[in-house]
Order: C-alpha cells, then sequence, then structure tokens
C-alpha cells in the first residue's frame, strides 16, 4: 500500500513537472492535465503490479519468456513497415500473445521437463493424489513404511475440493475435509515426502474425476485413489492407477477353506440363522447358523471364500455344531 501511495505520488509529481516545462501557452491547464495523466499511469502500474503478485512463480517466468520472444520476433516482422509505431505496437501484441499462450501452458511445460528430468535420472514416475484417499488417510501410513517412492503432486482443484468440504454445513462432511487437510500436512511435515500442489488450468466445469484423468495422461502420471468409479475409468482412458483399496485387499492374510478360527459373533445375518463377525482386518465372516452364538465367540470352519472388487467375504460353520 505503501509503495502504491509513493508511485501514485511520483506519477503527479512526474506529470506537473512534464505539464509546466512543455505547457507554456497553458501553464497551469498543462500541470493539470501531466498530473492527471501521471496519476492514470501510477494506478494503473500499481493495479497491473498487484496482478503479477497473484501470479505464481512458475507462470510469470513462462509469461513474460513468452512476452520476450514474442517482442523479438514483432519487432523482426515490423521491419518490413515503414511506420515504426506500427512496428513496435505489432512487437507488443505479438509479445502479449506468445506471453499468454505460455502462461497456460506453464504447469504442463514445467511439469514435462520435470517428468523428462525424472525419466534420464531413473527416478519413480509422479502420483497423482485424488481427494478420496486423501480424505482415507491410509496413504500417510503407506508413506511412512517407505514403499511409495516418487514426487506426489496434488493439483490445485483437488485442495479446493477438500476446503470446500471442510467448510461444509454437515458436521460429517466438515471433520472428513478437515482430516484430510490434517493428512497432507502429516505427510508432508513428518514424512518428507517430495509433495507439490500444481495449478492446472481446465474448464471449470469439467468434473474433479475428469480433470484428473485429464492431468494424469498429460505428464505421464500415476493416479493414487479407492474410488472404483475413477478407477475404471482411468484404465479405460489408458492411465495407470494405484487403488489403496486393492493394496489393502492383496495385503490380507489368506484363508482357504477347511481353516480353522475364532470369531466374535456380533449380529444377525441376512438369511435365517446366519451369524455375521469380522476379522481384525475389517473382513465379513457370515457364519451359516452363527445366529445363536450372538454376543459369544466361537470356534468356526471355512467354507468358502469370495473376493469381489468390494472386498472379501469369508462364508463359514460353528464347528462341532450341527
Amino acid at each position: 500500500m505503501v509503495l502504491r501511495i509513493i508511485a501514485l505520488a511520483v506519477g503527479i509529481v512526474a506529470g506537473g513537472l512534464y505539464g509546466w516545462e512543455h505547457g507554456s501557452d497553458y501553464l497551469y491547464w498543462g500541470m493539470a492535465a501531466g498530473m492527471g495523466v501521471g496519476a492514470c499511469i501510477a494506478l494503473i502500474i500499481g493495479w497491473f503490479a498487484s496482478r503479477l503478485k497473484k501470479i505464481p512463480g512458475r507462470k510469470l517466468f513462462f509469461m513474460l519468456i513468452g512476452f520476450l520472444l514474442g517482442f523479438v520476433l514483432g519487432l523482426l516482422i515490423g521491419g518490413f513497415f515503414q511506420f515504426k509505431p506500427l512496428t513496435i505496437l505489432l512487437a507488443l501484441l505479438i509479445g502479449l500473445l506468445f506471453g499468454d499462450v505460455l502462461a497456460s501452458k506453464a504447469d504442463e511445460l514445467w511439469l514435462s521437463s520435470e517428468l523428462r528430468s525424472s525419466f534420464r535420472k531413473n527416478e519413480p514416475v509422479c502420483k497423482i493424489l485424488d481427494t478420496s484417499v486423501i480424505i482415507d488417510g491410509r496413504i500417510a501410513d503407506i508413506c511412512a513404511t517407505g514403499f511409495l517412492e516418487g514426487r506426489l503432486i496434488v493439483p490445485r482443484f483437488v485442495l479446493e475440493e477438500l476446503q470446500h468440504i471442510a467448510d461444509s454445513s454437515d458436521i460429517l462432511k466438515r471433520n472428513r475435509g478437515r482430516r484430510g487437510l490434517d493428512i497432507l500436512n502429516k505427510m508432508q511435515k513428518e514424512f518428507g515426502m517430495q509433495m507439490e500442489i500444481i495449478s492446472d488450468d481446465q474448464n471449470e466445469e469439467i468434473e474433479v474425476d475428469a480433470k484428473l484423468v485429464h492431468l494424469a495422461k498429460r505428464i505421464g502420471g500415476k493416479v493414487i485413489t479407492n474410488d472404483y468409479n475413477l478407477n475404471k475409468v482411468a484404465e479405460l482412458q489408458g492411465v495407470s492407477v494405484l487403488n489403496i483399496n486393492e493394496l489393502a485387499n492383496a495385503l490380507k492374510p489368506v484363508v482357504l477353506p477347511g481353516e480353522e478360527m475364532n470369531v466374535q459373533v456380533i449380529k444377525d445375518g441376512k438369511e435365517s440363522g446366519q451369524g455375521i463377525g469380522y476379522l481384525d482386518d475389517g473382513t465379513m465372516i457370515v457364519i451359516d447358523g452363527g445366529k445363536r452364538f450372538i454376543g459369544e465367540e466361537v470356534e468356526v470352519l471355512v467354507t468358502s471364500v469370495l473376493q469381489t472388487a468390494a472386498g472379501r467375504m469369508i462364508f463359514a460353520k460353528p464347528k462341532g455344531h450341527s
């Protein structure tokens, strides 16, 4: 704010001095006009500077590079014209055009160059985090084990969705959103993960899932999620997916028909006489004839195991009971 006031004062003084020097016939009118023009120029420069502050560094860098390239090209093309102001105007227009184009592609160019560098160094491909997997929280535990390598990318539209959920009037949604933000902070500070929040300018009307797939295709990254629908859409479009639920299912202990185990029967099942219990990892056990043991721990014999996309179910019957 102080700099803006100083710039405004300098503009007014400079304009006034210019009007004093060149407005001999209408001295005071010239000073007033010069001060007005100087003030306008200072305000425009201040507004422009405030806008530049809001632009991410890499986008500003590519904007400057694009403007310089376009300006030089405009000067070369304008050399064919006799009218010099036209040459300058053409150079400015081409420079602004090039600057705008490179600024809009800043993240793509930056990530593509980093990705090529990663391949040269034989580093793992970057992973893009989905909103659901951040809220889930298990991604932090996986990072803590050291099994997940490479740079993690959080698109700004995912972060905005998390913030929107955290500001929800629904207390459950609000807690989920805040949990997601805490998970990101924990991953970055405690585990030292290479995490980067990037801006990715896409159509605001496109859904977050579509944006994730589009971003992954552009930079050659992998999407980390536990959303079944996103998993399928990404695979159909040739995008690699790391599904946390599939990883959790793969790590569950193998149970074979004929094995015995002790289970706490918690509630009755859908079918008549069934009882329901759970393993420590959350796997559901459907016990045929287990309803009468609700509230008790009973030894069961595994009869079959059903593996589905949603998880695994174990079917059993009480051992030694008809």
